[in-house]
């Protein structure tokens, strides 16, 4: 095409919709967006439905939210999460706009932090005829006089309307009753799943005495498993996935649930449910084998009878959440690992595991023993380095997350071993394992010690300044005061030439973090941490890297939304200015205690940074106030900035 200077100029031809498709499928979704602001036609085809999937509008309540909802009229489907609703007029407005424009698209629908109205809700369920999911958890306000869908004219109007509804979540709801859960089930005779986590629900209390169903009226005061009972009754044909977490439920309740005739449960979810025993894990896996899906995390109580009957009975299981059951040991572990269906296992902060029949059990052959996915190991404190080489052996395969936080024996050979055999991994979790160095990121062993004493033979005694230690002698070298070798810029031409796996090799890394591996340098920073699909990286707590780390990660990270550099002193105002341009994608950023960053930075993200979600500035001493409040004024998506003690202000003043 000629320059256009007056001569003929020939106009590029369009793109066929289907195209501009294709070509917006490789875009991250916050690339796609901007990408749709550039035509007609590009809008068109950025509104297709394989981009439509699962998306969600989350905003707060707010004048301005009145123009994005008729926005999202033009859309043929859509879920929103609208926080802190109150019950005055603005709020009203809001919801009844959402009824108003979105009644028969809307699928999802959750109002977190929130305290509305009946009034206002009964006003917005009834045009809701499209919705699939209904989030109302803390909503103490609805319940609390016990008065919701008390009229049979509301009702029918919402039973019409949430006929459809797949999904309830009454999560941590104080008042909730027989009465008003009754009014509120009874309208919605199709649920798949059900959340009463949190919920004050009387297991060992009978408000009725025996009385039969219907004999008496419904208990307005207490939530009853009597009451649960008969809803798991009515809607056995279509509950598949229930969640009583964080209740009080005993084994002889849970018994009760799971023995409800036909009921088919492929999920349950029991977290922080300490009355739990064994026992009760025997009964359940007895009468609901289906199950695929089961978190019995922080039931503390549970020992490894629980784990050898989850082995033996539930054949289809694919996740299983032990974290926190500080009484499983190794015992039952092999067997675990040898259900095939098994993708899932969190072990974190389960303090005896070592690894050891972990390893044994995934030794079969593939068919016959578990393709893990996702495996925590978090704060397992006996895992070593023997069993994290074995482990990505076997999983080298199948393994998209790992998470080695705090296993503080973990050393460079694990990273190592990770970096080998592990080239699939989406997600990498190594914070607080301070034994790792720049040579396990770097792929390179360490072949010196540092501070090699100089002298072969005796030479004598060395004496000290003080008597202390017996005497005069220089006290021996203890392994801690040993410091790792610094690695040169001839061990960086090494590594740059060298065919061995670094952390590089795992090239689809989209979570990283590494806060708080204190001996983590520039050095293997800058030249390993480049990945182009790198969404979460952690780098707190590295008292050692500067700002050619966050240069460096900047530029070849350009697609990450969080990043993490809390009290690391090395990070200052010249990092984030070279940063700053190349983290368009960026939403949530903490500098806590980085003492050499100042309003100078504040003013480069509102500059670049116009998705900041989250800003974490707490104990800079350089910032002051009023920077603080420009920037809140500028980012229009900035929801969360914490900000306590900066400006030098006096830590003994905190309440």
């Amino acid at each position: 095409m000629e320059d256009y200077d007056g001569e003929d100029f020939i106009e590029t031809p369009e793109l066929p919709l289907e195209i501009i498709v294709y070509i917006l499928s490789f875009l991250h979704a916050s690339d796609r967006k901007e990408a749709s602001l550039v035509c007609r036609s590009w809008y068109s085809a950025s509104q297709d439905l394989r981009f439509q999937k699962n998306v969600t509008f989350c905003f707060p309540a707010s004048a301005s939210s009145l123009e994005l909802i008729r926005g999202l009229s033009r859309k043929s489907r859509c879920s929103l999460i609208i926080s802190q609703l109150d019950g005055f007029s603005m709020s009203r407005s809001l919801l009844l706009e959402v009824g108003l424009c979105l009644g028969s698209k809307l699928e999802s629908l959750a109002l977190p932090g929130s305290s509305i109205t009946e009034a206002s809700l009964l006003a917005l369920l009834p045009r809701l005829t499209s919705l699939r999911r209904l989030d109302l958890r803390g909503l103490d306000s609805l319940f609390m006089s016990g008065a919701f869908l008390s009229r049979e004219e509301h009702r029918q109007q919402v039973r019409s309307a949430l006929s459809g509804l797949e999904e309830l979540d009454l999560s941590d709801l104080r008042y909730l009753s027989d009465l008003t859960f009754n009014r509120l089930t009874g309208c919605t005779p199709r649920l798949r799943r059900l959340s009463l986590a949190g919920c004050h629900i009387a297991f060992e209390f009978d408000p009725y005495r025996g009385c039969p169903v219907g004999a008496v009226e419904d208990s307005s005061a207490l939530l009853s498993l009597r009451n649960l009972r008969r809803l798991l009754t009515e809607q056995k044909s279509t509950l598949v996935a229930l969640d009583l977490s964080r209740t009080s439920i005993t084994p002889e309740s849970l018994r009760t649930i799971a023995q409800v005739q036909g009921l088919v449960l492929e999920e349950l979810c029991l977290h922080g449910c300490k009355e739990l025993t064994d026992y009760s894990v025997e009964v359940l896996v007895k009468h609901q084998p289906s199950l695929q899906r089961l978190d019995i995390s922080a039931c503390t109580e549970l020992t490894n009878r629980s784990v050898e009957a989850v082995a033996r009975g539930l054949k289809t299981l694919t996740h299983l959440y032990l974290s926190r059951d500080w009484r499983i040991t190794e015992k039952g572990l092999a067997d675990l690992l040898s259900v095939p269906s098994l993708r899932s296992l969190d072990l974190s902060e389960c303090l005896h595991i070592s690894g050891t029949e972990i390893v044994k059990g995934l030794t079969g052959s593939s068919a016959d023993r578990a393709q893990l996915e996702t495996l925590s190991l978090k704060s397992c404190t006996y895992i070593r380095d023997l069993a994290v080489f074995s482990l990505t052996q076997l999983l080298g395969d199948t393994l998209r997350e790992l998470d080695l936080t705090s296993c503080v024996n973990v050393t460079d050979l694990s990273v190592r071993s990770i970096a080998s055999y592990l080239q699939r991994l989406v997600v990498l979790r190594l914070g607080w394992c301070k034994e790792v160095t720049d040579w396990g990121l770097l792929g390179m062993v360490e072949t010196t010690k540092c501070e090699i004493e100089q002298e072969m033979g005796d030479k004598g005694p060395k004496f000290t300044r003080t008597f202390g230690n017996m005497g005069f002698f220089k006290p021996p070298r203890l392994p801690f005061d040993d410091r790792p070798k610094l690695v040169t810029q001839n061990d960086l031409e090494q590594f740059k030439q060298q065919a061995g796996a670094s952390l590089l090799a795992l090239s689809r890394l989209q979570e990283l973090d590494l806060s708080a591996c204190s001996k983590l340098t520039d050095s293997s920073i800058t030249q390993v941490v480049r990945y182009p699909d790198l969404h979460r990286l952690s780098l707190s707590m590295l008292p050692e890297i500067t700002d050619a780390s966050l240069a460096s990660v900047a530029w070849h990270c350009r697609s990450l939304t969080s990043l993490a550099l809390s009290h690391c002193p090395g990070i200052s105002d010249r990092g984030v200015a070279q940063a700053a341009p190349y983290l368009h994608r960026l939403q949530h950023l903490y500098l806590s205690c980085c003492n050499n960053i100042t309003d100078r930075s504040l003013f480069l993200l509102v500059q670049h940074c116009n998705r900041l979600r989250t800003l974490d500035i707490s104990r800079c001493k350089n910032i002051s106030v009023t920077t603080v409040d420009l920037l809140q004024s500028q980012l229009p998506f900035l929801e969360n900035v914490h900000y306590r003690f900066i400006g030098g202000a006096d830590l003994t003043l905190s309440e």
